[in-house]
């Protein structure tokens, strides 16, 4: 590294056009070597650090450190910077600043660049948040459920896609699929999706569009769609709602019942039979635990045997408790509001268990009811209103078309698109 900045980048250009090492090109001219300008140093932000130190850590003084910072501050809280995020940095080659660049996220970067003829005594900067450029394709992918493909993740991992279109379409089903145990083989997804490309490299999905699935001989289809309030929803062919008023899971999409409801169980720690009023989901130490309907937070914290816990109050009477968590979410405390599918928790071992998993149950009005009969008779959604059918149906056949169409001319062989 020179002058404890940056490492240098030799830039080359040709009198013909190409770029090279050296040499003559076939007209017998010679390549021109020109000087470098700047140094560039791309590297990642170190664990606990902040933009002041990542600057100074380059030995930009104090002064000009905090300029940067305040600046930045107009368009990119610094309290943000994430450890392991690529950044950049360009100097001249006496070390002055002249820009540095973070990456905040998959679409955006930020740039912050010294303004010309401004100088170090009073420095001014352009501070932006820029879109990295990127190409949104239609694409459409099928999957199907085997015994050795028993999980919507494994089959869709088997055809080279990210774990994040799988959390897609759980949210889009988990209305009426219960991912952790109503999947079986030669069960049938087909999806239409967006795929976001950023220097023709896989960088995501944009969203999913329309998705159905042949799930143990009922079909069900899945249409994002605006709904009578303007934000985007899933509804089902004929317009109904797939959001019901609670989730058929508070997990995702692997782990398995263990211990379903009982008023009569043999319990395992303490070797006496008593009721099981809830059901034992295994899953693995650290995994998300969500809401399963919108509610305010009644406790959440230590509860003897139950461990570490969080209870939530719903509507029409219903409370719904998670038992046993490793780690309670920011912010999940008692009078706060939560969201329908937020994370409140992650799976553990605490209080007395045998085993990692996470022990749900639900109240009602009082009384305690067999979650999966519960959730299984709840009531959809708002619907599509029926002036909006119309436009609603043409969209969705429009889009169910465009599936059709789009794995028709598609490569059903596994790929690595979405790695």
């Amino acid at each position: 590294m020179k002058r404890g900045w940056l490492l240098p980048v030799l830039v080359y250009a040709s009198l013909s056009g190409s770029y090279g090492r050296g040499g003559a090109d076939q007209a017998g001219r010679e390549d021109v070597v020109l000087a470098r300008e700047v140094d560039i140093l791309e590297a990642v932000v170190p664990k606990n650090a902040t933009l002041q130190g990542v600057l100074m850590s380059h030995k930009a003084s104090s002064g000009l450190a905090d300029s940067i910072v305040g600046a930045v501050r107009a368009e990119f809280d610094p309290r943000r910077l994430r450890a392991n995020q690529p950044y950049s940095l360009v100097t001249t080659l006496d070390g002055l600043f002249r820009e540095f660049r973070y990456t905040m996220d998959a679409d955006r970067f930020l740039r912050v660049a010294l303004k010309v003829g401004s100088s170090l005594a009073e420095p001014q900067f352009d501070v932006e948040v820029v879109d990295y450029p990127k190409e949104i394709v239609t694409d459409a992918v099928t999957v199907e459920i085997t015994k050795e493909r028993p999980s919507l993740w494994a089959a869709l991992k088997e055809r080279g896609e990210n774990i994040q279109l799988a959390l897609l379409l759980a949210d889009a089903f988990s209305g009426d699929v219960d991912f952790n145990s109503d999947l079986q083989p030669g069960d049938r997804f087909e999806i239409l999706l967006g795929r976001v490309l950023r220097d023709g490299r896989f960088n995501g999905y944009e969203e999913v569009a329309a998705a159905t699935l042949n799930n143990d001989g009922r079909q069900l289809t899945a249409i994002r769609h605006p709904g009578p309030d303007g934000r985007e929803a899933w509804y089902d062919a004929q317009g109904r709602s797939l959001r019901r008023q609670f989730l058929k899971s508070p997990l995702g999409f692997e782990p398995r019942v263990t211990s379903s409801f009982s008023y009569r169980r043999l319990h395992p720690v303490l070797n006496t039979y008593r009721a099981h009023r809830g059901v034992d989901y295994r899953a693995g130490y650290g995994t998300r635990v969500v809401a399963v309907s919108p509610g305010t937070v009644i406790a959440a914290g230590w509860a003897g045997g139950a461990g570490r816990r969080v209870s939530i109050r719903h509507a029409s009477g219903y409370v719904s408790n998670y038992f046993h968590l490793s780690a309670i979410s920011p912010g999940i405390s008692p009078g706060a509001r939560v969201d329908q599918g937020r994370t409140i928790g992650r799976v553990g071992n605490s209080g007395t268990v045998t085993a990692t998993h996470l022990h749900y149950e639900l109240i009602k009005n009082g009384t305690h009811v067999n979650p999966v009969a519960e959730h299984r008779n709840m009531p959809p959604g708002v619907p599509i209103p029926a002036a909006a059918m119309p436009q609603f149906t043409a969209e969705r056949d429009r889009l169910l078309g465009t599936l059709r169409t789009t794995l028709l001319g598609s490569d059903v062989a596994p790929t690595s698109r979405g790695q």
